[in-house]
């Protein structure tokens, strides 16, 4: 009976894809954020809740994924923002790691409270990015990743909601930054026909060092290995073409349904008490990033509205579009909240498997 209904693998594949198209579609037609990750993730992970056997996704379609991320992340590496990052290093150093600080308090206090394992708790609450703490917790022993996804989920909403409803609040009055918008790179979804002839040659390059990576053990190397390259190309000249919506957007799928069938909602222990503590664990942040942000500005000269944008625990993207908005000083904006992203990801991946790797050895050594 069991070999009778068996699903073949091209209609898994259908039907875990019209899922994922559908999930991402009612996203963006209820204007949600990241609605082509967020929306096939949540769609899959329900699909596949309720039938397990119609859905599969192979690992290369999410790497296929990753290495696109990684390419687009080289790309804002350019030669005004590195400047700009150089000119500011000291204080994007100090309120980055005072910000990562903060986050691994939460953790520590999250973890007593729920009793929950800290390395997942703290691999949730790292403003990373939902991608790249999802990558690293799957290379992690011991690590829920169902945890990590769902504090790392509620940790993007209440940002991407809640900062643009303090900027655009009475508390901020209008931004008071330098003005003069930079363009923003999304504002216009160029063609398929301008990204030849490079297009080739940093995909060659991408995909190369993406593999390379791999092998060489390094952390979240789809992702790093593309975005090292791609930076290294366009500054050495090599000008790298921006990819029309459609690649982005099928790229956050590949990741967004591969983690969806990866998460299992029986291992999420204590349901509702994880997703207070990761509600709450939310505030706090955005509440310690604020405070920072007001020190910031006092010293720094900055609008308030300019200080919290650049240091909010969100994307880029989003924070980088809210600044334009409001007219906040977009450079500084942007240049905080690269800086924080590729520091974590170069940083905090060894430094995550160092830390706990001595701990391992430590318990092993008493055990």
């Amino acid at each position: 009976m069991k070999e009778s209904t068996t699903v073949p693998g091209p209609l898994k594949m259908a039907v875990t894809l019209a899922t994922a198209l559908a999930g991402g579609g009612l996203f963006m037609v209820l204007g949600l954020p990241v609605p082509w990750l967020l929306g096939p993730m949540i769609a899959t992970l329900i699909g596949a809740n309720l039938n397990k056997q119609y859905y599969t996704w192979p690992g290369a379609l999410r790497n296929s994924g990753m290495i696109i991320v990684g390419y687009t992340i080289g790309l804002s590496l350019t030669a005004p923002a590195l400047k700009e990052m150089a000119g500011q290093l000291p204080s994007m150093l100090l309120l980055t790691g005072l910000l990562l600080l903060f986050c691994a308090g939460i953790a520590v206090i999250v973890s007593r409270i729920s009793g929950m394992n800290y390395k997942t708790v703290l691999l949730g609450s790292i403003p990373g990015g939902l991608t790249q703490m999802i990558v690293l917790a799957e290379e992690s022993e011991d690590v829920n990743l169902t945890v990590v996804t769902v504090i790392q989920v509620v940790r993007l909403m209440m940002i991407i909601i809640c900062v643009p409803l303090l900027i655009f609040s009475p508390l901020f009055g209008p931004g008071t930054g330098s003005g003069e918008a930079m363009p923003l790179v999304t504002a216009v979804s160029p063609s398929f026909r301008e990204l030849f002839p490079n297009f080739f040659i940093y995909a060659f390059a991408c995909t190369f060092c993406a593999v390379a990576g791999q092998k060489l053990k390094f952390p979240t190397a789809y992702l790093l290995g593309p975005a090292l390259v791609t930076s290294v190309l366009q500054l050495s000249g090599l000008t790298g073409p921006v990819l029309p919506d459609l690649l982005l957007n099928a790229a956050q799928l590949m990741i967004g349904v591969f983690v969806g069938l990866l998460l299992d909602p029986r291992r999420l222990n204590n349901k509702l008490v994880t997703l207070l503590l990761a509600v709450l664990s939310s505030v706090v942040l955005i509440s310690g990033a604020y405070i920072m942000s007001l020190l910031f500005a006092y010293f720094d000269k900055v609008s308030v509205s300019t200080a919290l944008l650049s240091l909010a625990p969100g994307g880029m993207d989003q924070m980088s579009l809210i600044a334009h908005e409001v007219g906040a000083d977009l450079p500084t904006v942007a240049g905080y909240q690269l800086f924080r992203t590729f520091f974590i990801f170069f940083a905090v991946p060894p430094l995550f498997k160092l830390v706990f790797r001595r701990k391992k050895r430590e318990a092993s050594a008493t055990g």
